[in-house]
């Protein structure tokens, strides 16, 4: 797969399910963000494949793989959901994905008030113009920073404590001309339940409606 072709179509894909269910809400979505906030409660992943063999510079393939998709707000998940049935394939940029099955998945159980969260696909922070990756001094500030500003959305209690577990190499997309720099990392989140429910579905860090944070 082109590596613009990894995350540059993740947005379109997402507003084009849910337009095709509810264009009017779409298009406040896509202007204006949520609940008076800019920000989209919604996640996806760049297509993940299962068994594709690693090669240095390339973004392999295989028959077989999977997209996450998600939102916090269940309105906007059962849109995603009720797009989804029935199809028969994703146009994911260039490439026609061949839909064999539409599966749920169940929340992990948060009622302690901890999870530990994994990305498939790296997390975007920024502070000011510049990304942070894990390690870098500012780099947890900002995490959760945009966490409170997450629960403030979804209107959620915004107590949040966060530890980076491990994190993956620097990696560089370019979508759409703008330049996305990060890293996948595992992160263990000490919020109310039902803040970390919505980080299961939204995902983590900025950019999460272009495939960028997404959590498994």
């Amino acid at each position: 797969m082109a590596w613009d072709d990894v995350h540059g179509p993740a947005r379109g894909v997402v507003y084009g399910l849910l337009r095709s269910q509810d264009p009017g809400l779409t298009a406040r979505i896509h202007d204006h963000g949520w609940a008076g906030h800019p920000l989209k409660p919604l996640g996806i992943s760049p297509p993940l494949f299962a068994g594709a063999k690693a090669r240095k510079g390339t973004y392999t393939t295989s028959a077989n793989g999977t997209i996450w998709l998600g939102s916090p707000i269940p309105q906007l998940a059962g849109l995603l959901l009720a797009a989804l049935a029935g199809r028969v394939t994703v146009d994911w940029g260039r490439i026609a994905l061949s839909v064999r099955g539409v599966q749920m998945e169940t929340t992990p159980d948060h009622s302690a008030g901890e999870g530990v969260f994994e990305s498939v696909s790296p997390i975007i922070v920024k502070h000011e113009d510049r990304y942070l990756l894990p390690g870098d001094r500012l780099y947890e500030e900002c995490q959760l920073r945009n966490l409170r500003h997450k629960a403030d959305v979804l209107k959620l209690p915004s107590e949040v404590e966060l530890e980076v577990l491990e994190a993956g190499p620097r990696r560089r997309f370019d979508v759409h001309g703008a330049m996305r720099i990060g890293a996948t990392a595992k992160i263990r989140v000490s919020a109310a339940p039902a803040l970390l429910d919505a980080v299961r579905d939204w995902g983590l860090g900025l950019y999460t409606v272009q495939g960028f944070g997404c959590v498994r």
